[in-house]
Formats: structure tokens, sequence, C-alpha cells
């Protein structure tokens, strides 16, 4: 009995020195009867969805230009186009109904605008990825996206009120350094065809997006915060069914008004692994991606958005290594000095991290002695 009281105690205080305190409450019902193996286990679980999701659809993205492919609103479209899949969490573990927060929900106009507003920029995110895709190889792809930890920490002081401490800004530099070493660098290993300007364009459109996706996570955190004023899992999951509607909207909207649509057909003819193979790889990248969702959205509900976007940036780590294994991508010294330093600066941003929840600890520890002497 006193064990599994123990056990109990280490698992609420595991999570309240995990969850920022700026936060507002996350409604964790569902995992309070869990003890620590099954907690670790979930966590461990929804990290393995999002490192292998978020690599696999980049891979397959890749493989898709590669044996023909052509269309950038279709790569964008599959980014978005199986966020059904995310009905099936969202059914199975269904959230408490009790409020919250003392105030009323917002109305549905403002929820509609802001998932319209949201959905719009996550299309020109993945638009702007997908052009960086089709002039870039996976590697030097996944090193540059890497640099969105550098702007989650700029645009989190800024928009969510986040602390800049000296290893945050050693951070932002490092990552900073290391995509400055891919943008001077001759991609030799990437796509056939690919003239100097249009690599500067992948570059260009790669960074554009990281910064654009660590502005879209800021957003989100300021509507849970200010707007929603809660962070329960029905209430993530619906922010990122209903952006990915949207996107998913406008993606097939600019398909059509492109003329892209057209050549498609051509495309699957074309495919260089044959007609099936181009549907099975329109289909498993967009299944991979949601699966990538999942797992953020587990992270997000289990431990926090912070942990989840960091573990985000560390699986663009595995995608070069798996570049260079599957795709034969070359992995020369720059690249590998590059990654270093991402890592470098994901390791620090880490600590930081550490530092803050061990703060939060010792608070928290203070507050129950206090408490206990009190009493008595």
């Amino acid at each position: 009995m006193s064990l599994h009281k123990a056990e109990s105690e280490w698992w609420r205080d595991s999570q309240e020195s995990i969850l920022p305190k700026d936060e507002t409450v996350i409604e964790q019902t569902q995992f309070v009867k869990l003890g620590r193996c099954q907690w670790w286990f979930m966590v461990a679980l929804n990290i393995f969805f999002l490192i292998v999701g978020q690599a696999a659809a980049v891979l397959l993205g890749r493989f898709y230009y590669d044996q023909g492919g052509n269309s950038k609103w279709m790569a964008t479209l599959v980014q978005t186009a199986a966020f059904p899949v995310l009905l099936i969490p969202l059914y199975f573990i269904p959230s408490s109904k009790d409020p919250s927060t003392s105030s009323g929900p917002p109305s549905i106009k403002v929820l509609a605008l802001i998932y319209f507003a949201l959905g719009v920029l996550l299309a020109c995110d993945n638009m702007l990825y997908s052009v960086g895709l089709l002039y870039l190889s996976a590697s030097t792809y996944s090193l540059i996206c890497a640099t969105q930890l550098a702007f989650n920490a700029v645009f989190s002081y800024f928009i969510n009120s986040q602390k800049f401490t000296v290893l945050i800004l050693n951070s932002v530099i490092i990552v900073s350094f290391s995509a400055a070493l891919i943008a001077v660098s001759d991609d030799s290993s990437g796509p056939a065809g690919v003239s100097k300007w249009k690599h500067i364009l992948g570059f260009i459109c790669t960074l554009g997006a990281s910064a654009i996706y660590s502005l879209l996570l800021s957003l989100m955190q300021l509507t849970f915060q200010k707007v929603l004023k809660k962070e329960t899992f029905s209430v993530v999951l619906e922010m990122q069914i209903y952006t990915a509607l949207v996107a998913s909207c406008a993606a097939t909207v600019g398909l059509f008004a492109s003329g892209e649509w057209r050549t498609l057909h051509g495309e699957m003819e074309k495919f260089g692994e044959g007609r099936v193979s181009y549907v099975m790889t329109l289909v498993w990248t967009a299944v991979a991606w949601q699966v990538c969702s999942v797992g953020v959205v587990g992270l997000i509900f289990v431990v926090s958005s912070l942990f989840s976007n960091v573990i985000s940036t560390l699986s663009l780590a595995v995608t070069p290594i798996a570049a260079v294994i599957i795709f034969h991508d070359k992995m020369d010294g720059v690249k590998i000095i590059a990654m270093l330093l991402a890592i470098w600066g994901f390791a620090t941003y880490i600590y930081q991290n550490y530092l803050d929840d061990s703060k939060v600890r010792r608070r928290q520890t203070g507050v129950r002695e206090s408490h206990n002497d009190s009493s008595a």
C-alpha cells in the first residue's frame, strides 16, 4: 500500500515538474490513474510515433520527387489530407466534461476565425516545405529544418513571454551557425538537374517554412492560454483536425487553381516505380504525417507542448542518417559538422529546460515542507 502511494506521489511530482508553470491547467483525468511504467510507456510510444512518422514522411516526400513526381501542391496536400486519422484517438480517449475554467467557452465565430487563420498559415508553411524538399536532398532539408528550434525560442520570447537565458541564446546562435554552414556549402548530393539558384530557393523556402512553423506553434500556444484557456486532449486534437481541414481545402484550391491537377495523370503514368507505387507513395506519405501528428498531440497532452516541440526537432537529426542509408545521400564534412552543431544546440536547449524543471521541483518541495510544518 505504501509502495503504491509512493509511486503515485512520484508520478504527480514528475508531472508537476515537467509542465510549464505559465501554461493553463491541462486535463489529465485519463492518465492520473497510470503508474510510473504506464506513463513512461505513453511518453515513449508518442516519441516513437513522432520520430518515425516525421522521418518516414520526409523520406517518402523525397522519393516522390526522385521518381518523377513534380506537383508541389500535391506534396502540400498530402501533409494534411489524412487528418481524419486523428478522429481515432479522439474517439477512443475522450476528455472529461468537467470545465477547467470559470469563464465560458469562446464563441463559434471566434474559434472559426482562429482555425481558419491558423489553417491558411499551415497551408503556406506546407507549401514552402514542399518547395524546399523539391530542390534539396533529404539530409540537407532536415538539417535546415532544425532551425525551427532557434525560431521557436525567438517567437516564444515575444509572443509567449518565455525567458531568454544564456543557454537558450547559445542554442539559437549554434543552430544558426549550423544553418549557415548548409547555406554556403555546395549540396553535391542534391537532386539531379537542380541549379545553384534553385538550391538557394530551396534553402530560403525551407528556412522560411521553419520560421512559420515555429510562429504557428507560438500562436497555437497563445490561443490555448488566452482564448481557449485550457489544453485538454480534445481541445488540442480538435485544433489539429480543424486547422488541417482548412489547410487541406487551401491546398486543394491551389492544386486546381494552378492547373497542376491536369499533370497528375501523366505523373502517375511516368512514375519510376509504376502507377501503384505512385498512389501508395502519396497515401503513405499522408498517413506518415498524421502518425507524426498523433505523436505531437500525444506529447502535448501527456507531457507538455514545449517537450513535444523539442522532440520534434530531435527527430530531424534521425532523417539525415536515414537518408544516407536509403537514398545514399552524401554526408560530407560540412553536413556532419552542421549536424553536430544542431545536436549541441538541442542539448543546451534541453539543459535549460532541465534547470527550469529542477527549479519548479525545488519550489514545490519547499511549499509542501512549509505546509507540513504549519500543519504540525
